[in-house]
């Protein structure tokens, strides 16, 4: 079992948000991902456990903004949901051209396995959230989180990463949030320059990680996907491209819930006015 490191611990909403590193054989360096366990869990005779929601955030981030920017800890307490929170690239790994551009690289590892020379042996977090995290996660805090009972949300890319993920590994989850994901990145400024830089300039290999693309073939289990964003988001049109997994999923004939909000843009105010919703939307039909 690969050994935890405890970076950080604090009382919030009667839960504790804590903070953990460890090395990554996925990734071949260290990581860093949040876990917040909620109040129920600590109260005197309690014998149930939580559900898991694995949350991936997205460009420029690591696991701190969504700690501290979005107010999720309340919701979670509430939802009675353990809330996982990784990193969203390697780190420090020297690798030419990683910290050149705020879109690509370090902060920006778009979920994917990459397959190029210079960043495949680290860049691949499509296999560190969907295999390594979540067996890591299991062993370490299996006294609190129940077996098998798992959803995934994420913001932009990470909203990208979740619909990803959940349509690559059906039945891993039982529910899908994403807020203001990129949802067709093959046709969007953010993902063609991921994809190139990571995947190569093939781009019959691009659509293994483009949503819309996957919700078009998808046949497994109901996957319950909610996806959230505003209306004024100024990246809506260009990089999102909601719309087009919304209808593509509608074609193949898998349910989606997507809600507008009106006026509100991409950032983390938008993402801690729908949290509330989004929580207890995914604690609902986790526990269906």
């Amino acid at each position: 079992m690969s050994q935890l490191k405890e970076e950080s611990s604090a009382k919030c909403w009667g839960g504790y948000q804590k903070v953990f590193s460890h090395y990554s054989e996925e990734l071949k360096c260290k990581m860093n991902f949040g876990v917040y366990l909620p109040e129920f869990l600590f109260k005197s005779g309690n014998t149930e456990k939580a559900s898991a929601l694995y949350y991936l955030s997205g460009l420029t981030c690591s696991e701190q903004n969504f700690i501290i920017k979005s107010g999720f800890q309340r919701y979670a307490s509430e939802n009675k949901l353990v809330v996982i929170n990784p990193d969203t690239s390697p780190r420090g790994c020297n690798v030419e051209g990683e910290d050149v551009d705020w879109d690509f690289g370090t902060g920006a590892g778009f979920y994917v396995d990459a397959t190029t020379e210079k960043y495949r042996t680290n860049y691949r977090m499509y296999s560190y959230v969907s295999k390594e995290l979540i067996k890591l996660v299991e062993q370490h805090f299996d006294k609190y989180i129940k077996k098998d009972v798992r959803a995934i949300s994420g913001h932009s890319m990470g909203g990208h990463g979740a619909l990803v993920i959940s349509m690559r590994n059906p039945g891993l989850f039982k529910a899908v949030g994403a807020f203001s994901p990129i949802a067709n990145p093959i046709n969007c400024q953010w993902g063609e320059k991921c994809f190139t830089g990571y995947l190569g300039t093939d781009k019959s290999t691009w659509a293994q990680y483009d949503a819309t693309e996957l919700v078009a073939k998808y046949k497994g289990p109901s996957l319950n996907i909610r996806i959230d964003y505003g209306s004024a988001d100024p990246y809506l049109k260009d990089q999102l491209k909601v719309e087009n997994f919304v209808n593509a999923a509608k074609k193949a004939n898998v349910p989606v819930i997507s809600n507008s909000y009106d006026g509100y843009d991409h950032g983390y105010f938008f993402v801690g006015t729908v949290i509330p919703e989004h929580f207890a939307h995914i604690s609902k039909v986790l526990n269906a």
